[in-house]
């Protein structure tokens, strides 16, 4: 499985607070996720990341 952050990042930071592993912020000051699938450790934290995002941009692609 992997995530990705669609347009209307608000870059708050939040997805990359909860699950590092998965999202990080970019030289723009908007959030990206790895383009790996999602390590087994941080399935939930970036489900929890994608459910917490206040503008909705965080989703499953798989």
């Amino acid at each position: 499985m992997k995530y990705i952050v669609t347009e209307g990042c608000i870059g708050c930071g939040l997805c990359e607070g909860v699950c590092p592993e998965v999202f990080f912020m970019t030289d723009a000051g908007v959030a990206e996720a790895i383009e790996d699938d999602v390590p087994d450790e941080a399935v939930e934290t970036a489900a929890e990341a994608m459910e917490s995002c206040p503008v909705n941009v965080i989703e499953v692609n798989e």
